[in-house]
């Protein structure tokens, strides 16, 4: 009696097991499936690689305008420079200062030449089409110069300053000159600034070192 109730109880708890067993939820994956999907994925590339289209053409615009803009300020900068030389040099009393700035001069006059030239045939150049901001500047910066050697020609010292006020000129184009051929792929354009700046580097050294003692 006792062997038959326990097999019954028995029977009775692999009968709960299997019920117990069958109800427990199987393990499922809770991953939405549009995450699964190849066409979500091919999405967020494609979305990705649109970005980085924009975002790469967007610094090719910005670095080419940035070229457009310091070549139109340099270009404006040398016409001023010269215009200065012009209005001083006669002035100048030592001969060898006068020569080095009749040879400063031309070295201006033909980068002024060929640089707008190229501007033109590049960038469409107009001296109107120069940022007024930019206008504003070189020409706050010609106003101070030109008041620098008025001051140094009624103290008698305008030999002296003229050299030194060049030099610091020459200096400040030629790291313009440096940044546009960092800038740019254009072999014209780089060779013309590089011939420049050659040329600039052995006037530089004259106007830096003169000494009216000579």
């Amino acid at each position: 009696m006792f062997l038959i109730c326990y097999n019954n109880n028995m029977d009775k708890q692999d009968y709960l097991n299997e019920i117990s067993n069958s109800a427990k939820p199987t393990a499922t994956n809770n991953t939405p499936k549009i995450f699964s999907s190849k066409f979500f994925w091919a999405g967020i590339i494609g979305i990705t690689l649109f970005i980085i289209i924009i975002i790469v053409g967007s610094a090719i615009s910005g670095s080419k305008n940035s070229i457009k803009d310091k070549l139109f300020s340099l270009i404006l900068h040398i016409s001023y420079t010269t215009d200065v030389i012009k209005e001083y040099q006669p002035h100048v009393k030592s001969s060898d200062l006068r020569s080095y700035s009749e040879s400063l001069n031309n070295v201006l006059s033909s980068d002024t030449s060929s640089l707008t030239t190229y501007a033109k045939e590049k960038y469409d150049y107009k001296t109107k089409s120069i940022k007024e901001s930019v206008q504003e500047e070189e020409q706050t910066y010609k106003d101070d110069l030109l008041s620098d050697l008025f001051n140094a020609k009624i103290t008698g010292s305008l030999d002296f300053v003229y050299a030194q006020k060049l030099a610091t000129d020459i200096s400040l184009i030629q790291s313009r000159e440096t940044q546009i051929i960092k800038a740019t792929s254009d072999s014209d354009l780089r060779n013309t600034l590089n011939t420049s700046y050659e040329s600039l580097t052995v006037l530089y050294d004259k106007f830096n070192s003169f000494s009216e003692s000579k």
